[in-house]
């Protein structure tokens, strides 16, 4: 083949793709425990389920999903060191919303052009995250698609599985009237809703490298804070106190009536109260900048709430008082009814789930 035909002139380099898995393996071992045969750069990733044995009805659960826009803020200020934690908190923390413990993980980054030492860093943001989680690293991915993307362009998407006994399983079965809606802060914008940020940004001609004052430094970095994990102290209040929480919903697009109309069952309707919590000044700066009101954001951003946590009535305060002092700031924001209601003005189930009816009310604290 000649020199003109080659892959290398089609734009792709092996040689960088071997040199970013050498810089990145360190980072990814230690994500292994025994469980974990076979090391890095094999063709599948192998786990050792044996103790899957000792389930009485093992379920395997599984998630996938990407960090969507957000990667812009990342490649235009050339800092690839935290979007890797917020692919771990999209994935994995949905797999917790079920009550399973997360096993393994694996990532796929498609790029115009491999650096390896940007590669490197990426994936070392998800092994950071998946040690933080409990999750092994064991595989993954990255293509260079020179012509489909730009030299300095990737994206980035993972999947995990996780494992839980049939009859741990949280959703909407266990929901109960009078279960209290237990409300966990995040950690800002974590990964949903970057188009309607950037778009906002765009029209009022913010530049990213800009300093804000009243986001308080500059604009990229505030923008890019990484998306909170949920996943450890959740598990551990499943283990600590069981039978307390009934269902758990990660807020991420759709925002949060939504998400939490999920996991409720049908003819349950839950009121939360806005009042309860004060929505971080990222969310206040984006959207007086754009002219809405923060009640408009409600289906786009999380406004201050990452996750919610349905608890038995008595368990509220251990709940509460567990994730706060797991470092989740935690509060009671609604609670569960079941029974006939005027809908008007609820959010009634989403992305195919008919469930539950929510709805925020109130106005947000200062």
């Amino acid at each position: 083949m000649g020199a003109s035909n080659s892959y290398a002139a089609a734009g792709v380099d092996t040689a960088a793709g071997d040199r970013a898995v050498e810089l990145m393996k360190a980072a990814v071992s230690r994500t292994h425990g025994a469980e974990v045969l076979g090391g890095v750069g094999g063709f599948a990733g192998l786990f050792d389920v044996s103790f899957l044995r000792d389930f009485t009805k093992p379920l395997l659960a599984t998630s996938t999903d990407g960090v969507g826009t957000k990667i812009a803020i990342a490649q235009a200020l050339d800092k690839h060191d935290t979007i890797g934690q917020d692919l771990v908190g999209m994935v994995v923390d949905d797999i917790v919303v079920v009550g399973a413990r997360p096993l393994f993980m694996t990532d796929y980054i498609a790029c115009g052009k491999v650096v390896p030492e940007r590669i490197a860093t990426i994936v070392g943001g998800i092994a950071t995250a998946c040690a933080a989680t409990g999750t092994a690293l064991v595989g993954g991915e990255t293509a260079e698609h020179p012509g489909l993307l730009a030299p300095d362009d990737y994206d980035l998407a993972g999947a995990a599985v996780g494992a839980v006994e049939a009859d741990a399983v949280l959703g909407p079965e266990r929901v109960k009237h009078g279960d209290v809606v237990v409300a966990i802060a995040s950690s800002g914008l974590h990964s949903n809703g970057f188009s309607l940020v950037r778009h906002i940004l765009a029209d009022r001609g913010v530049g990213y490298t800009q300093s804000s004052d009243e986001l308080g430094g500059v604009v990229g970095e505030v923008l890019l804070e990484p998306t909170r994990l949920y996943t450890a102290p959740l598990l551990r209040v499943l283990d600590e106190l069981p039978g307390s929480v009934h269902a758990l919903s990660h807020i991420t697009g759709g925002g949060i009536a939504a998400n939490l109309a999920r996991v409720l069952p049908r003819g349950a309707w839950v009121e939360l109260d806005r009042s309860t919590w004060s929505p971080q000044p990222v969310f206040r700066v984006l959207a007086d900048m754009g002219g809405i009101a923060l009640e408009d954001t409600e289906g786009t951003w999380n406004l201050g709430v990452g996750m919610i946590a349905i608890v038995a009535q008595g368990a509220a305060s251990g709940v509460t008082h567990a994730l706060t002092a797991a470092g989740l700031p935690a509060w009671v924001a609604g609670r569960v009814t079941l029974g006939e209601h005027d809908l008007t003005g609820f959010e009634q189930g989403a992305k195919g789930v008919d469930g539950g009816a929510v709805r925020l009310v109130g106005a947000f604290a200062n």
